[in-house]
């Protein structure tokens, strides 16, 4: 079985088994956007719980 080439780019697994994220709009139009603002999306955020299980499969992590 093949690993999802989006998921893999996207996602990766923390030293206790949980999934980091990157937070969305960090990409473009930053201008409007505060300096708070942008420093909180800085920060890599966790997979909720009820997403595991489906991210696991895209990466094939059963």
């Amino acid at each position: 079985m093949k690993t999802n080439s989006g998921a893999k780019k996207r996602f990766a697994l923390t030293g206790t088994g949980r999934i980091k994220r990157k937070h969305a709009y960090k990409r473009h139009i930053l201008t409007k956007k505060s300096l708070k603002r942008k420093r909180n999306l800085t920060h890599a955020g966790i997979i909720a719980k009820s997403d595991e299980k489906n991210i696991k499969e895209l990466l094939c992590m059963r």
